[in-house]
């Protein structure tokens, strides 16, 4: 198990919240955070610690993104016509490893980032094995022949606590999972509150 992977759950003790629905998360059962000084009492956050907090909740829920790859496609998102809090999150729900997590294919997000990594899936036929691939439109994602009978795909694909959103159309008996559109902020199945607006005033005076 990766140091990451095993540290997930303090990213949602951190945070105060579920930021990924999962039934196991410590937060259902401890609402303070980490560490010995876990327990204190929480003053209210300046506007800044509340555009941190949104940032790092964002980051977090994606596999817990480094802060240069988070900026690269926050700087990528301003360059794009429209509404940069939108753009943001539609470029992180095209990344390869968030679309093999929302089609059920694996579990949690960073699971996902391994299953991708480790050679297990295809975009279009073709193997690809760069979590942060970005797909397009009409792509077709696959989990390859070899991998489909896992017990980590299996069990994935059973999971009651969510959903495959509408934006994607999976099909569990072959293992594909077609990207149909890029999603808006409001169709993405966030567990908690995602606030990519805040995340724009963070970088902007930052």
């Amino acid at each position: 198990m990766t140091k990451r992977t095993s540290a997930k759950y303090k990213i949602d003790r951190r945070m105060g919240e579920n930021i990924w629905g999962r039934p196991k998360s410590p937060v259902n059962r401890r609402e303070y955070g980490p560490g010995q000084h876990g327990q204190r009492r929480k003053g209210k956050l300046s506007d800044f610690g509340t555009q941190l907090r949104a940032k790092q909740k964002l980051k977090g829920y994606y596999g817990d993104l480094t802060e240069k790859q988070f900026r690269r496609i926050f700087a990528e998102a301003e360059r794009v016509k429209g509404d940069t809090g939108e753009n943001l999150i539609g470029l992180l729900e095209r990344r390869l490893d968030a679309v093999v997590y929302r089609a059920k294919f694996v579990a949690t997000m960073f699971a996902a980032r391994q299953f991708v990594n480790h050679g297990h899936v295809l975009v279009n036929g073709k193997r690809v094995n760069i979590s942060s691939y970005r797909v397009k439109e009409g792509d077709v994602v696959e989990v390859r022949d070899r991998s489909k009978q896992l017990a980590v795909v299996l069990e994935a694909t059973q999971l009651p606590e969510r959903d495959v959103p509408d934006y994607i159309e999976a099909d569990h008996s072959k293992m594909t999972a077609t990207f149909t559109r890029t999603p808006a902020l409001g169709d993405v199945p966030y567990p908690v509150m995602m606030e990519p607006n805040l995340v724009i005033e963070y970088y902007a005076q930052n």
